[in-house]
């Protein structure tokens, strides 16, 4: 009997390539641009979802009737809550089920809920935030698996090492130029064109990915699927960190008093150690083999979720600041985050540059300063100085705490784990930046829901310096590790010297 020809397509797709030769040198130029192009618009188009977000925040809030910033902030925390959930069960599923296919599923994935996030403007702000939920399961799939394509396509060299600084780079201009086009849309048009629109990108990105990505083949799985991705570490994982978060982010809007706040921390937090029993005991393929992770990982890791959870709630209480406190429309507070864009390219490349001179060990210590001054800068910004004073130096800062730490922080775990766990590494990073901003939004709405009292100019403000300083104790426990890190490589180097 024939085989069908899907059958013998996804056949050939699984099948191991045997070639001395790399992807990339089968592209032309066009194709090769167009290539890099649309790989870094993953990364592109995750940020520039959370500058959609954030530019008209308190447009969308009033139309829902929303003006607690508790409320307003699970519109950016549901985003990264769901993206760094899932992005270690996405990645796997690329290794199994071929990484152009998830790439591209998770482009199409994005235009759907983009779609039901602008249509929920004639429903209510539940559907809005489920929307936002839902939308981060795109990127959660576009991110590992564009990482696996370039990893896959490229071979190790100064090229490769430039277009990963390059991936990086598109983070601080997708949120700078998603928020710009967000803040045209809800002035001068409807804020819900903002998400209709980057349905339409959306769908338009995965036509293109389908056409210019080469399909990265692979050996089939010698075990079913439930046990070749974990589906029992997967659920309890899955399941222990949603809940935990939905309590950190729930509790500053109704508070800690509410039992069922309480009931979701525990019962996030058995599920949490359900996932460690499954993984450490029965799992035959891990989602997360902590077996094969040294004490380095933990540092690393550590770093990771301190800069970015201070990041994450620089970056929210940063505009909280600039649209409150200081009265800017949505329009020019987007013009006055420009400048991260540019010194996001120039601290990406530099850092791309650096890799090859300095051990990351102290990279990671420059990216963790940069997070901690950026946001101390902009925590004492007086609400009457001059933009270009404290606030701009703080957006110059704080884009070289991003890029400089992800490249570090992959480069650094690469080092750290054996060979087979090589694509591991850039997925666990990319889920502990994700999850640590959303999870550290929580911890910073409970600060400032203790501190504020009144409905005031006053106590807002005070209530978003008191989340500022929180996240200024993230970025300085970070500085604090990666330097204790640091002087850990010294002495690690020093004794392999010795024997």
């Amino acid at each position: 009997m024939d085989v069908p020809m899907e059958e013998k397509r996804q056949e050939n797709e699984l099948q191991p390539v045997k070639t001395n030769q790399s992807l990339a040198d089968s592209f032309s130029l066009p194709r090769e641009i167009a290539f890099i192009t649309i790989v870094c618009m993953s990364q592109f188009i995750t940020q520039a979802n959370v500058g959609i977000c954030l530019s008209p925040l308190d447009i969308v809030g009033a139309d829902f009737g929303l003006t607690q910033p508790g409320e307003l902030a699970w519109f950016l925390a549901g985003y990264s809550l769901t993206i760094g959930t899932f992005i270690l069960v996405f990645g796997r599923c690329g290794d199994l089920f071929g990484y152009r296919r998830m790439f591209v599923i998770g482009f199409l994935w994005l235009a759907l809920w983009s779609l039901v996030a602008g249509l929920s403007v004639y429903s209510n702000h539940i559907l809005f935030i489920f929307a936002r939920v839902l939308q981060g399961l795109g990127p959660a799939m576009l991110l590992p698996n564009g990482l696996a394509i370039l990893r896959a396509t490229y071979p190790p060299g100064k090229k490769k090492g430039m277009i990963f600084a390059l991936f990086g780079a598109t983070a601080p201009n997708g949120a700078i130029i998603g928020a710009v086009f967000a803040a045209l849309f809800s002035q001068l048009a409807w804020w819900p064109w903002t998400y209709w629109s980057m349905a339409i990108v959306s769908v338009v990105c995965a036509a293109i990915a389908y056409l210019v990505i080469a399909p990265i083949r692979h050996t089939r799985p010698a075990d079913p699927i439930f046990t070749s991705l974990d589906i029992p570490g997967a659920f309890t994982g899955i399941t222990g960190l949603v809940l935990v978060n939905i309590a950190w982010n729930q509790a500053p809007t109704v508070s800690w008093s509410e039992p069922y706040v309480i009931v979701l921390l525990i019962v996030g937090a058995l599920f949490l150690a359900a996932f460690f029993v499954i993984e450490f005991r029965f799992a035959k393929h891990p989602l997360i083999p902590f077996h094969a992770f040294s004490a380095d990982v933990s540092f690393v890791l550590a770093c990771v979720a301190t800069g970015w959870g201070c990041f994450g709630t620089w970056i929210f209480y940063s505009w909280r600041f600039l649209h409150d406190s200081r009265g800017l429309t949505p329009l020019l507070a987007s013009a006055q985050f420009i400048p991260p864009g540019i010194s996001g390219l120039i601290a990406a490349f530099a850092t791309g540059y650096l890799m090859s001179h300095v051990r990351p060990a102290w990279i990671m210590c420059m990216s963790l300063s940069a997070f901690t001054l950026g946001t101390i800068l902009i925590a004492i910004a007086p609400v009457n100085q001059t933009y270009w004073a404290l606030t701009f130096v703080s957006l110059i800062v704080i884009p070289w705490g991003m890029d400089m730490s992800f490249p570090a922080a992959t480069l650094m775990l690469s080092n750290a784990v054996k060979r087979e766990h090589q694509g591991l590494a850039a997925s666990l990073v990319t889920t502990v930046v994700n999850y640590s901003i959303s999870l550290s939004l929580g911890f910073a709405g409970t600060i400032e829901s203790q501190i504020t009292h009144g409905e005031t100019a006053a106590e807002r403000l005070r209530g978003y310096r008191s989340a500022l300083y929180f996240a200024i104790g993230l970025g300085a426990l970070g500085l604090g590790i990666s330097a204790l890190y640091t002087a850990r490589s010294y002495t690690w180097a020093v004794a392999s010297r010795k024997e």
